[in-house]
């Protein structure tokens, strides 16, 4: 039998015991070494954090202030931090560790940029950031591209040379005065020159969201992205001309010699070079190697489109027949100075619109190298509301006046094989380019003949120009998009009636009109009152004018292709895209009909519209180039295959 002593013991060891585990629990004994399962996204971040999302540095940086001691002095002191980081790599301490000294201190000179807004930290992120990417080296003395550090040095050079150089970015010559020495950076002006234009204005767009375009493209590389406007005041003539407001996408290059032995020296020289998105994706370092650069296209475009275009014009030019009359406003504009070899396309909005519909069509082609490099984009605006053959006579005029400038067809054979795409209304001023109507759409307005009117030779030759049009010769393709070739059934509503009614006509037009009317009291037939003329009644289906265009078709030399979207899913005999009815923009002698399912009216930035004016402009290119095979690219299967469908059609023997 154990005794009372032992019990006691016992009690008291117990005792003791339970006091010993609760101290350390207190004292939180636990064990040194533990690991904790992440979610996948946890894991990424935890392996890719750096002071570009935050201020949490990066597991490599963490580490090489650990190494040498300096976590502590970081926190306390950053400026010592850094000079002592910077004397330790000078003196090759850690020197296997040079990428990562490099790194942390680009890093950390990033992360004090941030904090204190100082362009002289940033610069110096920038050039360790370039001396630790190393890209001119052929040897091995830069870092591996799987490691992620080296997309993430790509970004701390852009986003700190976007801070350091501000807004609008100085592209000059400089001086610096660093924390640690002084830089030199020389630039050449003439690589301001693009295209024969000055450009100004150097916006970063670096720190730039876009809104309102599908797809925002960039061309990942190396540099400060930058959107430039071109000096063209005084420069191009009035019928064709590159916006004032238009943004060049352009890729700023700092480069620096030998940066790894520079950037540790108290003076550094390097230079800045200038280099536009369409003269090449690449650059040369001063030992010929190809460094990629950075763009962001899609930001410059959008710029463009946020301050060039006038987004209440689309009404006003609706309402104001007189709104691009006396010069005041180009009504063809390019997005480039013509180059030789480039096809035009020209692009021709619809009622109450603007060239800012186009944005998604023209930035997702764009981004096609074989389009980029053998298509143009001209855009041609215009009152919508005056009547389509005086409105077709502008565009006609002014494509006229373009070939011309640019030295007509004989300077350049690729002006003569130009393509013309028109969306709505503006389907029927391409169509008025590219028919030989003769006496067809006079006769469709009256019997009367037109040679036995008795008008002024001026309004004579007006309306010989604006209802007896020729084709244009160096149209060669027309593609219709939501065309009402029959005419709408909302411009027969009352209410666009009424709308109607409410347009201004050019005072030259209204004169025209009035002699008609005054002059041949009596003669003639149609109804030559201002708003029956203009193009909402044009565009009706009982429309003298639109039923006798409608019997006109587009001539045998030209090929023809339609996109006609539908709501919904039912039959093409009822279906519509809201504003206009299959049957109406149905012509049978098309080269080739898509029809594009649950799209309305304006269906320009829907993919498969996109990717079908990929194909016509890919396909040709390709009857231009003998000997090119056909593509996935030109095939019809394709664009099947993503929703489309192809509707059959009797195209004419073309010469």
């Amino acid at each position: 039998m154990m005794s009372v002593f032992s019990i006691r013991f016992i009690n008291k060891l117990n005792h003791k015991t339970c006091y010993i585990a609760a101290f350390l629990a207190l004292t939180g004994c636990t064990p040194p070494v533990s690991v904790q399962q992440l979610s996948l996204t946890e894991a990424y971040q935890d392996r890719t954090h750096t002071a570009l999302n935050g201020t949490i540095l990066s597991n490599t940086t963490r580490i090489v202030l650990e190494r040498q001691n300096l976590l502590g002095i970081w926190q306390a002191h950053p400026i010592a931090a850094i000079e002592i980081l910077r004397k330790s790599t000078q003196d090759q301490f850690y020197t296997p560790d040079l990428n990562d000294q490099l790194f942390a201190l680009a890093e950390l000179s990033y992360l004090r940029g941030k904090k204190h807004k100082s362009r002289t930290d940033f610069m110096a992120a920038a050039m360790y950031a370039y001396a630790y990417l190393n890209p001119a080296d052929k040897t091995t003395e830069h870092p591996d591209p799987y490691d992620p550090h080296f997309r993430q040095a790509c970004d701390i050079y852009m986003l700190s040379l976007t801070e350091a150089l501000g807004s609008p970015a100085n592209i000059n010559s400089q001086h610096w005065v660093l924390p640690f020495g002084d830089l030199d950076l020389s630039s050449v002006p003439s690589e301001r020159i693009w295209h024969g234009y000055e450009l100004t204005d150097f916006r970063p767009t670096a720190r730039l969201t876009v809104k309102g375009v599908k797809n925002i493209y960039s061309h990942m590389g190396l540099g400060e992205p930058l959107a430039a406007i071109p000096h063209v005041s005084g420069r191009a003539p009035s019928s064709f001309t590159v916006t004032d407001k238009l943004r060049i996408p352009v890729s700023l290059f700092m480069e620096i010699p030998d940066p790894r032995r520079q950037v540790l020296s108290d003076h550094i020289t390097g230079h800045l070079t200038l280099t536009a998105l369409d003269n090449r994706g690449h650059i040369l370092t001063t030992n010929n190697t190809p460094i990629p650069l950075q763009y962001d296209q899609t930001a410059s475009r959008a710029l463009s489109l946020s301050n060039a275009v006038d987004w209440s014009s689309e009404y006003k030019g609706f309402l104001d027949g007189r709104f691009f009359d006396n010069g005041r406003k180009p009504q063809l504009i390019a997005i480039e100075p013509h180059r030789y070899g480039c096809i035009p396309v020209v692009l021709v909005h619809g009622t109450a619109s603007s060239p800012g519909r186009w944005a998604d069509m023209v930035n997702d082609l764009l981004e096609d190298p074989q389009i980029r490099a053998h298509f143009e984009f001209w855009f041609f605006s215009y009152a919508t509301g005056n009547p389509i053959p005086y409105s077709a006579f502008q565009l006609r005029e002014a494509l006229e006046s373009a070939i011309q400038n640019n030295g007509g067809t004989q300077a350049d054979p690729a002006l003569g094989h130009m393509v013309l795409i028109g969306h709505s209304q503006g389907g029927l001023l391409a169509k008025m380019q590219v028919i030989d109507p003769k006496d067809k759409l006079w006769n469709g307005l009256t019997h009367h003949p037109f040679n036995s009117l008795h008008l002024t030779p001026k309004a004579h030759r007006f309306l010989q120009e604006t209802l007896f049009p020729k084709p244009l010769p160096e149209a060669q393709q027309v593609v219709f998009i939501s065309t009402p070739q029959h005419g709408s059934y909302l411009a027969a509503l009352s209410l666009a009636h009424l709308v109607g009614r409410m347009v201004t006509f050019p005072v030259s037009l209204t004169e025209v009109m009035q002699q008609v009317v005054i002059g041949e009291s009596g003669a003639i037939r149609v109804n030559m009152s201002p708003w029956r003329m203009g193009s909402v009644y044009g565009m009706t289906p009982h429309s003298a004018f639109i039923r006798s265009l409608a019997s006109i078709p587009v001539v045998p030399e030209v090929r023809t292709h339609s996109i006609i979207p539908v709501l919904g899913d039912g039959p093409l005999a009822t279906a519509d895209d809201g504003v206009v009815k299959y049957r109406s923009a149905h012509i049978p002698y098309a080269d080739s009909e898509l029809v594009v399912r649950h799209s309305d009216h304006s269906t320009q930035s829907n993919p498969i519209t996109i990717a079908e004016v990929r194909r016509i402009l890919l396909e040709h290119l390709a009857h231009l180039t003998p000997g090119v095979p056909e593509t996935g690219d030109m095939s019809k299967q394709n664009i099947t295959r993503i929703g489309g469908e192809y509707q059959p059609t009797t195209p004419p023997v073309h010469p």
